[in-house]
């Protein structure tokens, strides 16, 4: 796609748009990596991982940078890694759960936990409408596709 054709569709969004006050910028490329695997070989893996010395003394992120919907995951993720001994106190267990109510619960097996969440966020980012909940067999057939698009990567990956 040219830089003309990117234009002209920003205009069907925004007729007045000035092309002479735009500038394209890359906004995130999709990473791949292939990862060794003692019984597979190299499997592919997309997105971004944190890696972590031995000793817990330096940590990187490498891929392209989280979106937000993954990011506090990553970095929550990453405080177990790094901070082990303090992530595991009485003080940093009441400050993450501060911070994130549902910390170390998963939302998949406690549906009251997940209506509370939700409407909290709903509350607070000021929604109208109550926020679209899946029903259990919409979760589990989710769950399933993600599981079987797993295996075809981790298939492909170990066809390289």
């Amino acid at each position: 796609m040219s830089d003309d054709d990117r234009f002209e569709a920003l205009q069907k969004y925004y007729p007045e748009a000035n092309q002479d006050d735009w500038t394209l910028w890359t906004a995130g490329q999709r990473v791949q990596i292939i990862k060794e695997n003692p019984e597979k070989g190299g499997v592919l893996q997309f997105g971004t991982e944190v890696v972590t010395s031995q000793d817990g003394t330096m940590s990187a992120l490498l891929g392209a940078s989280p979106g937000a919907s993954t990011a506090p995951s990553i970095m929550l993720n990453l405080l177990d890694r790094v901070f082990p001994e303090q992530v595991a106190s009485a003080e940093w267990q009441e400050k993450l759960t501060d911070i994130v109510p549902s910390y170390g619960q998963r939302l998949a097996e406690n549906p009251e936990l997940l209506s509370e969440v939700r409407a909290f966020t709903a509350q607070t980012l000021q929604l109208d409408e109550p926020l679209n909940l899946a029903s259990d067999s919409d979760a589990e057939q989710v769950s399933e596709e993600r599981d079987g698009q797993d295996e075809q990567s981790e298939e492909a990956a170990s066809d390289l």
